[in-house]
């Protein structure tokens, strides 16, 4: 069966990374995908193989609404099939697969699995990036050689950041404490660690600059099978409500790739210094920096020592921190092996990732 669920929004992208000009090319959950504007400035996506001699069709170029093949010129229309060939006749076998895409949320987002079922009411409300304001709001992407479950656990123990990013997200506050686990409508599940008259971490600093400054934080997680996550963490002055404190609204998204690789996304925005560009690029600049040369080398090195086992199946000496993502995990299966227990046709065969319509 395949091992990526595969009736689910997907993010491939931000929209800025898209122009009318160039395509993009994204694999995503072992498809080879295609993205371009059309004319009217509606997202195309379709699979990136001719299916003349399986050339990418992102090396084409785009005209008007369609995507012509770069090698041999067949021309496709949004919707896969071809409506021009410069070689000879039509035929059924002159097509590729087109994917429903939507724009929401300054992010791409792809369904893999059948389109009668892609309902864009299940895509995660991410009301926070579209209030954002720009002088305020950044985002990455980072390519990660490693599988994306290992990604999704980074950010769902959060113990981590005390020992991997000591100097701007650690402090010892996250292992200090104790999360408690909510399970959400649509297979989601929400994480909340609550530390108490704590020092600030590193980068609450600004916020609470007073010697031995003592603060009550909180950070809430919600994850979704797709791989999206949302991170809200705040500070106060300890005994003080929320309001008198700061808050810090973030996504981290894990989007698998293939087995071994993982499109990682993330944005943040702040309830602070809204307008203040040179703090978002201090904060920009240290979170470059945690998830580019500290998380991705450790999870790649993570991930090379698993090689291709499955994590579980290695027997993992679990700790308590270990059962957010333990959690998450057995949801992702058991909807894995509900999808692939269908009838094939209620769903998409197990070729459908290499095979055209």
């Amino acid at each position: 069966m395949s091992e990526f669920l595969q009736n689910a929004w997907y993010v491939a992208g931000w929209t800025h990374e898209l122009d009318q000009n160039r395509t993009l090319a994204r694999t995503i959950a072992d498809y080879p995908l295609v993205f371009y504007r059309a004319a009217g400035e509606a997202v195309v996506c379709l699979l990136d193989r001719c299916p003349h001699r399986f050339a990418p069709l992102s090396m084409g170029r785009i005209e008007g609404d369609d995507l012509r093949c770069g090698y041999h010129g067949l021309r496709f229309g949004p919707d896969g099939v071809c409506r021009e060939n410069p070689h000879g006749g039509m035929s059924k076998a002159l097509r590729v697969r087109a994917f429903p895409v939507i724009e929401r949320h300054r992010l791409l987002w792809v369904w893999t699995g059948e389109p009668d079922l892609a309902d864009s009411a299940h895509i995660p409300e991410l009301p926070f990036i579209d209030r954002a304001p720009e002088a305020s709001f950044i985002s990455g992407y980072v390519p990660t050689a490693a599988n994306y479950l290992l990604m999704v656990d980074n950010i769902l123990d959060l113990t981590h950041a005390d020992y991997l990013h000591p100097e701007s997200l650690g402090g010892g506050s996250m292992t200090r404490s104790t999360a408690s686990i909510e399970s959400m409508p649509r297979d989601s599940l929400r994480v909340t660690w609550i530390a108490n008259d704590e020092p600030p971490l590193p980068i609450m600093r600004m916020n609470f600059p007073e010697p031995g400054a003592r603060i009550d934080m909180w950070t809430e997680v919600q994850w979704w099978p797709s791989g999206v996550m949302t991170l809200i963490t705040g500070g106060t002055p300890a005994g003080q409500p929320r309001s008198a404190g700061m808050n810090v609204q973030a996504v981290h998204i894990m989007t698998p790739a293939t087995q071994s690789s993982t499109h990682y996304f993330y944005s943040n925005t702040r309830s602070f210094a809204t307008d203040n560009v040179a703090v978002t690029e201090n904060i920009a600049k240290a979170l470059r920096f945690a998830f580019e040369q500290q998380d991705k080398p450790m999870i790649e090195g993570q991930q090379a020592r698993i090689g291709s086992a499955d994590l579980l199946s290695l027997h993992p000496a679990l700790q308590r921190s270990d059962g957010p993502s333990t959690r998450a995990r057995r949801i992702l299966t058991r909807l894995v092996t509900e999808e692939a227990d269908k009838p094939p046709q209620n769903r998409e065969s197990a070729s459908a990732a290499t095979a055209n319509p």
